[in-house]
């Protein structure tokens, strides 16, 4: 039995069950629009997930009908204020900084060693689909909505979609939703691959990704951690340079003993007892 307790969070809902963490974008009067408060608690949430041994899987969803609606326009609106009086070119450096902070925000999904599954419901756009692309996998159900909104408002996305989607879907498709903005729905995100699967409900949805994220859960931890740092690097790296680092990781974190509890386990038809 999880006897740990979450941090508490304004925009942010974390429930633990077993060894799989459920993180809510908590804001559903909103559409789970993110305010300046969300992106820091998504950062500090995701470094807490990362640290917490208990948490071998993440589940990252929506409150109410929709995933997220994308930035807030409060905050939206507020990001250009503070030029006046301010040269323009250390303006501008300011507004860099700004932006970075964003990114490394979100970047905290991605650099989380735990694998961060998405169920995605209702509109995700703009940072909404900047935060799912920066998830492992994502999972839809009927009624969903993705559009890369930024380009109907006159900017280039910037705080992760450009970078992590074409490693996801196909070039020209990322192009194409980039430039037109359009939405995408349940059964062309699965088509394209921006979806592992859309379900007919979200009931289904919810159901199907609880069954993975505890069949995850069940596996070697160390295992599972090495394999989503070796998934990474090889996405920026050089095939030889992936196979260089994963010789490395495998001579100094191969657990002989997990090897063995899973042989164990796995002769005699029952699940391995693995540390965290």
């Amino acid at each position: 039995m999880n006897t740990v307790t979450p941090p508490l969070y304004t925009t942010l809902a974390v429930q633990l069950e077993e060894h799989v963490a459920w993180v809510a974008l908590n804001r559903p009067e909103k559409a789970n629009a993110m305010n300046e408060p969300m992106w820091a608690e998504i950062q500090a949430c995701f470094e807490w997930l990362d640290t917490e041994p208990s948490v071998r899987v993440v589940v990252l969803c929506g409150e109410g009908r929709h995933f997220c609606a994308g930035i807030d326009l409060a905050m939206f609106a507020g990001l250009g204020q503070g030029a006046d009086g301010v040269e323009k070119s250390r303006f501008i450096e300011q507004f860099r900084g700004v932006i970075l902070r964003l990114q490394g925000n979100l970047t905290a999904i991605e650099r989380c060693r735990k694998p961060v599954i998405a169920a995605i419901q209702g509109s995700c756009v703009g940072g909404g689909v900047d935060i799912v692309s920066a998830c492992d996998m994502r999972f839809c159900c009927e009624g969903v909505k993705f559009s890369i909104k930024e380009i109907d408002i006159g900017m280039v996305a910037d705080v992760g979609t450009l970078q992590r989607l074409p490693h996801i879907v196909p070039q020209g498709i990322v192009r194409e939703l980039a430039y037109t903005g359009r939405n995408v729905y349940a059964a062309e995100a699965e088509k394209i691959g921006l979806v592992n699967r859309a379900y007919d409900s979200y009931e289904e949805m919810i159901e199907s990704v609880s069954e993975l994220a505890q069949d995850i859960a069940r596996k070697s931890p160390l295992a599972i951690r090495g394999t989503k740092q070796m998934l990474l690097y090889s996405r920026d790296h050089s095939v030889a340079d992936a196979l260089n680092y994963q010789a490395t990781w495998n001579a100094g974190m191969l657990s002989f003993e997990d090897v063995m509890l899973a042989i164990g386990a796995t002769s005699e038809g029952k699940s391995a007892d693995f540390k965290d």
